[in-house]
């Protein structure tokens, strides 16, 4: 079988659990939208279903899954419901469901659930993607509680620039949360991973850590917590071919590289098709055998080449980490120009293989 695949350490999954419970003190809903950021939502559960105090995704499709799967406990809506149908169902499997638009209220207003509903009341405070406008959060809240509809209320925002721990924008909308909440009594939810570990001023009773979990900092700089994050997903292949080159010929697609010495190229199994950045250029590091090299020329949809001139003993079968325990994801999303959760939320063709170390 083609050599491309991805490891996936679950014990690793749940240290960062553990972290992002030990350094806030807070109840904690493990993110695991997007087929838990490309490590297989199903799996990621599995492993965490005795430790986490809940889970949190996009939509009612990706609960379900889970459900199926035998996943009980807290699973959170992030997005909430787009249909009125869907309260049926978030009543029958027991969903917690985010309110983030009045037509939410609303409908929940109208409905016929008998058993009511957990909501996690979400405010826009500065974000502006969703959620309520602070002048109308004390009116929902209260209107929720008198729908008869409704047993529980989690007070939540969302920060749009916690990652930048010299920015002021968190401070503004803890602010604005602040003064919307007043005189509201329930608990809070605002901490997300960069929140979770670069500020821990502020209140939450529940934190929503996402990136974190997968062991990829969400800081472009260091941050001491960051570095105990350990990470879960190796992505690896093998060298199928090699190439001996004199200098000045060309390697892959558009010349992009050429050849300043003699080169011995090898050809990997892994391409844009199974998640590799296309734009990832040369000089991104890779790891070959345990020993470190680079990338050379333009990324294909199956196959990429890297350098293996100071590699002696190294050639076909050789073991190939694209980003993983020491090849981090984020300093190959730093090269390719975008972040970690893109570089994970792209991986697909490629087989999923769990381990507990």
């Amino acid at each position: 079988m083609r050599p491309a695949r991805a490891l996936i350490d679950l014990q690793a999954l749940r240290h960062n659990y553990q972290l992002a419970r030990e350094v806030t003190g807070a109840k904690a809903l493990a993110v695991i939208k997007a087929d838990a950021y490309g490590h297989g939502a199903v799996r990621c559960a599995q492993a965490l279903q005795e430790q986490a105090d809940g889970f949190a995704v996009a939509c009612i499709e990706e609960a379900l899954q889970l459900r199926e799967a035998g996943i009980g406990g807290p699973i959170l809506l992030l997005e909430g419901f787009f249909e009125a149908d869907e309260l049926a169902l978030i009543e029958q499997q027991d969903l917690w469901c985010v309110v983030h638009s009045l037509w939410q209220l609303e409908l929940i207003e109208r409905s016929a659930v008998r058993k009511p509903l957990t909501v996690w009341l979400k405010l826009d405070s500065g974000m502006h993607r969703v959620g309520l406008h602070p002048a109308d959060y004390q009116a929902a809240y209260r209107r929720l509680l008198a729908s008869g509809k409704v047993a529980k209320i989690v007070l939540m925002s969302h920060f749009a620039r916690a990652d930048e721990l010299d920015c002021p924008r968190s401070t503004e909308q803890l602010a604005v949360f602040e003064q919307a909440r007043q005189g509201l009594v329930a608990e809070v939810s605002l901490r997300n991973s960069p929140a979770v570990l670069g500020w821990p001023q502020v209140p939450s009773d529940w934190v929503r850590p996402g990136i974190m979990l997968y062991g990829a900092s969400p800081f472009e700089q260091a941050q001491a917590l960051a570095a105990r994050l350990q990470p879960v997903m190796t992505l690896e292949s093998k060298i199928i071919s090699v190439r001996e080159l004199p200098a000045d010929e060309p390697v892959g697609y558009g010349a992009r590289f050429v050849t300043e010495r003699p080169t011995r190229v090898g050809v990997v199994a892994m391409g844009y098709a199974d998640g590799y950045p296309r734009h990832a250029p040369t000089g991104t590091p890779v790891l070959i055998d345990g020993r470190p090299s680079r990338l050379i020329g333009r990324v294909s949809m199956d196959m990429l080449c890297v350098d293996l001139s100071d590699l002696p003993g190294t050639g076909l079968g050789s073991r190939v980490e694209l980003w993983g325990k020491q090849i981090l994801a984020s300093d190959v999303a730093t090269r390719a120009g975008t972040i970690p959760y893109q570089l994970f939320c792209n991986l697909r063709r490629v087989p999923l293989l769990y381990c507990e170390a």
